[in-house]
């Protein structure tokens, strides 16, 4: 189980993007974002499971982002039930846990009908419940009450929960702080807290300082967990990327490269947080990078990694020699990458 995981200290690998990836390979709408690929494209959905699989990922969370019944009317007892079904299949092919995964509802920033919402939730819970995954997971909540809700409907279920928050170091819509955001989600009933999605590495690793800090006030322990976009994100204002003018067909520029990824891998685990994965942008590549950033503590490499030489040590091969003398960590370590883009501003200002 996931907490047997973390509480012997092992490191677990989450997966990565799907919305923004499986839009790029037009399986996807943008707009109201929602999963109906797992009905409509099912080989898709477990293609992008199997990478993040071989990659590195033991969390192969259930692809039902936006798929509650306000969001997707009809089609979301279908959309969740396939999703599970997918999610389960790829696991078994591997040491993976299966976490069924809920988010923020359209409904809250308008009414906040407590009953109603908590509703929502538990028509999804009602299907992890019967498809039988390991654990649950409320992410993606940009305020701390409707993310307390969620936790408090997932505890239902009597599997362990984990709650992240799209938030960054300014804390929730409402002001609240990321430590007290991490205090009320413990206190709620969840046994992992953390960031998810809206801001890049950097930003999220900054925000769970300050959410380690709020429980450590506060006397509470929880593991903790990060999975932050794949972009380069230091310009974003309070509500994230969705803010910025490239959002979200122009980001490709911002892209983290897979040796940024293994320095923030390294950073995560340095601040003691052990549920390390990613969110929209984190590309498989980018989870091989913290499967081998990491591999000295967990022991092994991922499947994938026969394919990659560490710190590019598979261009000693090349017949140019200049090319040869980049098998090296500190040439990696230490490259400026440029951007290729002589007139565009290096940042942006965000619209709202």
């Amino acid at each position: 189980g996931i907490l047997e995981r973390l509480d012997s200290g092992e490191v677990v690998i989450g997966d990565g993007s799907f919305l923004i990836t499986l839009e790029k390979r037009g399986y996807v709408k943008a707009g109201l974002w929602t999963s109906e690929a797992v009905v409509e494209h099912p080989n898709a959905v477990r293609q992008l499971h199997m990478e993040f699989l071989r990659a590195g990922s033991n969390v192969m969370q259930t692809f039902t982002f936006s798929a509650s019944e306000d969001k997707m009317e009809s089609q979301w007892e279908a959309v969740n039930t396939a999703a599970c079904d997918l999610a389960r299949e790829v696991a078994n092919k591997g040491d993976a846990l299966v976490a069924g995964g809920i988010c923020q509802t359209s409904l809250y920033k308008h009414h906040k009908d407590e009953a109603r919402i908590k509703k929502l939730f538990r028509l999804q819970l009602e299907v992890f419940a019967r498809k039988n995954v390991d654990f649950l997971i409320a992410e993606y909540f940009e305020h701390a009450e409707e993310a307390v809700w969620a936790v408090e409907v997932l505890k239902e279920a009597r599997k362990p929960v984990a709650a992240t928050m799209c938030i960054g170091p300014e804390g929730d819509m409402h002001g609240v702080t990321p430590g007290e955001c991490a205090v009320k989600l413990v206190k709620a009933g969840a046994s992992i807290v953390g960031v998810n999605c809206r801001f890049g590495p950097w930003t999220s690793l900054k925000t769970m300082r300050l959410m380690k800090e709020g429980l450590w006030a506060a006397g509470l322990k929880a593991h903790l967990m990060v999975q932050p976009l794949g972009f380069h994100m230091p310009d974003c204002g309070k509500g994230g990327f969705v803010d910025l003018p490239e959002y979200p067909f122009a980001l490709e520029p911002r892209v983290a490269t897979r040796w940024d990824i293994q320095k923030y891998a390294r950073e995560a685990y340095n601040l003691g947080i052990r549920y390390i994965g990613g969110c929209c942008g984190f590309e498989p590549y980018h989870i091989r990078a913290i499967a081998e950033e990491l591999a000295p503590e967990r022991g092994f490499l991922p499947l994938s990694s026969d394919k990659h030489g560490s710190w590019g040590s598979g261009l000693n091969t090349h017949t140019k020699p200049w090319i040869r003398a980049r098998a090296r960590r500190e040439y990696w370590e230490n490259l400026l990458p440029a951007s290729g883009r002589p007139f565009c501003p290096s940042l942006s200002k965000p619209d709202a």
